[in-house]
């Protein structure tokens, strides 16, 4: 019998899926069947473009780079976009941006290690199957549940070592935060936007998420940024590079590493509960 490949390399070729296309203003490669789909995947190269087609799958667009495009921005709010990315680091760097930057509503991932451009059909289209929605990237896992009593009573097969009660660290304590923080913050909660604070905490410039990392890299005077999104590691870098000394958002991102001279808060921090 051929194998899952086979079969997929065959139908692949009997449709003649056609060459890399244009997309857009900065001649993004593409598949001919990006612009007619209500659904699209997008990914990091041309490469991976390529070895799309020749699995049958058309409806395909590329990055080119670390900075997400614009026609990129544009088309994952007016279709339904997957991203399909490498398992390895540098797609996980590149989820974040494309967390952070535009509205894509699922997931898939080559197997660890491996690109895109490497894989089979097979594991290309178990990566679609497997595909996580955005939303359950961000839901907090279920507590472990109690085993039943029968469960827990039967005998162990081998004695274990007994384990060390470890100390739970204490709790952070509530920082005060100044009443112009704390209403800045309540102001732009749902909106998806960021206002820049100087030294005396006047309000400066207010503009969308999509564009901070791109502004704080051209301003000075600033002292506080507030924003509706997460904090990544991106805007930690560019905060301590710019000695911006306060950065509060949403949420802030697990693989964050966080900056000496930058301090980090949420909205859950900063507004005191009513």
């Amino acid at each position: 019998m051929p194998s899952v490949d086979e079969i997929y390399k065959e139908i692949s070729e009997t449709m003649k899926a056609g060459k890399v296309e244009k997309y857009g203003p900065e001649d993004l490669p593409a598949g001919p069947g990006l612009e007619t789909a209500k659904e699209i995947f997008v990914v990091e190269g041309r490469a991976d473009i390529i070895n799309l087609m020749r699995c049958g799958l058309t409806n395909t667009v590329a990055l080119e780079g670390a900075k997400v495009p614009e026609s990129i921005k544009r088309l994952t709010k007016e279709k339904e976009a997957t991203a399909l990315l490498d398992g390895d680091r540098g797609g996980d760097l590149i989820l974040k941006e494309l967390l952070q930057v535009t509205n894509i509503k699922y997931v898939g991932r080559a197997p660890r290690g491996k690109e895109i451009e490497e894989c089979n059909c097979k594991e290309i289209s178990e990566a679609i199957e497997n595909r996580v929605s955005v939303s359950d990237l961000f839901k907090p896992k279920e507590p472990q549940r109690e085993q039943p009593r029968e469960a827990r009573e039967q005998p162990r097969e081998q004695p274990r070592e007994p384990v060390r009660e470890q100390k739970k660290p204490e709790p952070k304590p509530r920082q005060e935060f100044p009443e112009q923080i704390v209403q800045t913050a309540k102001a732009l909660i749902g909106s998806l936007e960021a206002i820049l604070m100087n030294e005396k905490l006047e309000q400066g410039e207010r503009l969308p998420v999509s564009q901070l990392a791109e502004k704080l890299q051209t301003v000075t005077g600033v002292d506080t940024v507030i924003f509706d999104g997460i904090i990544t590691q991106r805007i930690v870098d560019i905060a301590s590079e710019k000695n911006i000394k306060r950065v509060i958002a949403s949420r802030v991102s697990e693989a964050v590493k966080p900056a000496l001279n930058v301090d980090l808060s949420t909205f859950q921090e900063v507004i005191p509960p009513s």
